[in-house]
């Protein structure tokens, strides 16, 4: 499945908003340097949909703050 997720890298606390069931608002505390960010939204976005790290893959957006990802 394909969700839309938009960033919100060096936030306060970690957290997932659910908007509708394809759109997502995931803040990190982590800073949009060297993937750090992408990487902080990867590990929640697996711990939601109660997957592995693995199966989450950035499609798009790599250095946006609106990104495309895909759960296997």
């Amino acid at each position: 499945m394909k969700i839309f997720v938009k960033a919100k890298p060096n936030s306060k606390e970690n957290k997932v908003e659910k908007i509708d069931d394809q759109h997502f608002t995931i803040s990190v505390k982590e800073p949009p340097v060297d993937n750090k960010a992408n990487l902080a939204i990867m590990g929640l976005l697996s711990e939601y949909f109660n997957v592995s790290i693995s199966n989450v893959r950035l499609i798009t957006g790599r250095t946006t703050k609106n990104k495309v990802f895909e759960i296997k």
